[in-house]
């Protein structure tokens, strides 16, 4: 009886513990969306200032451009097109320029909004912008292609990671308590559930606070323009700097 009852608790034991790894893997999916999501910087500045001046759906479709963006380098990565940037060392510096010139144009708009926007407006213009700003500037973007080359590659590349293996005073301890499957389903399913999960909620909480202070409109599209010329003037730059 007890090498039955040991036999029937073995399959159960697996099933439990296969669950556990899909869910921490999914999780883990989410904050790596998350992680690339959330930072400040260009994608952020522009759906911040379509959210506040335009609206929610403004700024859900300006991030939705940027995500678009990500599904097309995850599908380029798949297919090893990605890769190639890395063998062609004058790419990588002419999407610098390229990316500093557009975030700087995007700048200009941006200011001239900062000006016009006296107070939030609920989609106040239906033919917004901020969708093809987002993509555009998401192809030119050196930080999101490199993403792609290094982090994106081993998340698509099949095998496990023990999170808490290298942590150190613990690894020893919680080796093996905390695995993620790279390369599954769960993992790609989690990371581009995390991206919609940022463009979902960022751009609800600043057209709520615009909602209740109609000064922030112009205030937050001042510091896009800001955050947008600083990053365009970086990138020139940098790119300018590999070129000589």
């Amino acid at each position: 009886m007890g090498r039955i009852r040991a036999t029937t608790l073995l399959p159960a034991r697996c099933r439990l513990e296969t669950d556990v790894t899909l869910l921490t893997t999914t999780l883990a999916g989410v904050v790596f969306g998350l992680a690339l999501a959330a930072p400040p910087g260009p994608m952020n500045a522009i759906i911040a200032e379509e959210s506040v001046v335009r609206g929610w759906s403004a700024g859900f479709w300006a991030g939705l451009g940027a995500m678009l963006a990500d599904v097309l380098f995850f599908v380029l990565t798949l297919l090893g097109v990605v890769a190639v940037i890395d063998r062609y060392p004058a790419v990588r510096p002419a999407l610098y320029l390229a990316g500093g010139l557009l975030m700087l144009y995007f700048a200009v708009g941006a200011i001239e909004e900062a000006r016009a926007a006296t107070s939030f407006t609920d989609g106040g213009e239906v033919d917004s912008k901020g969708f093809r700003k987002t993509f555009a500037l998401s192809l030119t973007n050196p930080y999101q292609i490199g993403f792609w080359l290094t982090v994106g590659v081993g998340l698509l590349e099949s095998g496990t990671l023990d999170v808490f293996a290298h942590v150190p005073g613990v690894g020893e301890v919680l080796a093996g308590s905390l695995l993620v499957e790279t390369g599954s389903p769960a993992l790609l399913l989690g990371f581009f559930g995390g991206i919609a999960v940022w463009i979902v909620v960022y751009p609800a909480a600043l057209s709520s606070a615009g909602r209740r202070v109609d000064a922030l409109a112009p205030v937050i599209a001042a510091l896009s323009a800001a955050v947008l010329a600083g990053f365009g003037a970086l990138f020139l730059v940098m790119g300018a700097a590999q070129l000589l």
